[in-house]
């Protein structure tokens, strides 16, 4: 009677994932909090076609192939809403009537601040690196979705600074999951690791070695 072959084993897609949404989120968050011109902001949209947008799709199939339902899930949407968010400025966003814009952006990023308090709730069962990125990027999403809503200027630069915490935590948790991937041993602490469920994004097998 014959076999099948294993699957081979493939590496972990976290790290990459977690590059790509914090580069992107540091770019639009500089805009954001009012560091950057604002009339430079299209830079942002090759960075969310490519590098948050597909990169990070891919990186969630390939949580899929891992089954890590977790990881595919949040790389599969945020991946997502970076592709959106690009079609939305290039495309959609002119065309709006410019009184009532703001309240299409603000429905824009409701759901995604909906969705992500909920996956905040299920990024307890991580690990703290990948729950602090989780939080943070609530946070940032409530009050950028009021700062639209309320046209407040003031609000959207204090969601600003906090995307930006959020891109430096999602690089601390990239950087921390694929050096102990190198070194082959937790050399960069990712706090408090879940120890049952699936193997979470930058997980107890992935970041030990």
């Amino acid at each position: 009677m014959s076999t099948s072959a294993p699957a081979p084993a493939i590496a972990d897609p976290g790290p990459l994932g977690l590059a790509g949404f914090a580069a992107t989120t540091f770019v639009l968050s500089s805009f954001n909090a009012d560091l950057i011109d604002g009339s430079l902001l299209p830079v942002v949209l090759p960075l969310a076609l490519f590098y948050g947008g597909l990169v990070q799709l891919l990186a969630g199939m390939w949580e899929f192939r891992k089954g890590n339902t977790f990881g595919a899930t949040a790389f599969c949407s945020y991946g997502a809403f970076w592709l959106s968010y690009a079609a939305y400025v290039k495309f959609v966003a002119g065309t709006l009537p410019a009184d009532t814009a703001h309240q299409a952006t603000g429905l824009f990023l409701l759901i995604w601040a909906i969705f992500t308090v909920y996956m905040t709730v299920a990024a307890l069962r991580t690990n703290g690196a990948l729950l602090a990125v989780f939080v943070a990027l609530a946070a940032t999403f409530v009050v950028l979705t009021i700062a639209e809503f309320a046209q407040s200027t003031g609000t959207t630069k204090v969601g600003g600074w906090l995307g930006l915490i959020t891109a430096v935590l999602a690089w601390y948790a990239s950087f921390a999951v694929v050096t102990n991937s190198t070194w082959k041993r937790a050399v960069v602490p990712v706090f408090a690791e879940a120890t049952s469920g699936g193997a979470p994004v930058g997980g107890p097998v992935e970041s030990a070695h």
